[in-house]
């Protein structure tokens, strides 16, 4: 008579796994702007942090390279090392989710939302 409603329990554990997995994202959407990376350029002379979500937190300028004839070059320097900081959150966003899905039991190569 009740037949049909074994499905139904099949239902529940994935209603539960999707419930689940959103608050994992959620947990690591938080944890993304605790994380700090760091990127740089001119071997240290312009330092740039950002949180995992790529959001810039800080900036260090190295008082050595302050001088007028050389404004443009410290202006790249500090657009390099913000692209670096950047890519490097970015990175470190990915390494973070790969390791949701492998714990969501998901091939740590798919695409999950952030």
């Amino acid at each position: 008579m009740f037949k049909g409603l074994g499905g139904m329990g099949d239902m529940a554990k994935m209603m539960k796994a999707a419930k689940d997995a959103q608050a994992r994202m959620a947990a690591l959407q938080e944890e993304l702007t605790r994380i700090t990376v760091q990127g740089e350029s001119g071997a240290g002379l312009v330092r740039a942090e950002a949180n995992a979500k790529g959001a810039l937190t800080a900036l260090h300028i190295d008082p050595s390279i302050f001088k007028a004839e050389d404004r443009e070059v410290v202006e790249d320097l500090i657009l390099a090392a913000i692209k670096d900081v950047q890519m490097r959150a970015a990175e470190r966003s990915k390494q973070e989710m790969r390791k949701i899905a492998a714990e969501m039991g998901l091939p740590p190569d798919m695409d999950l939302p952030l």
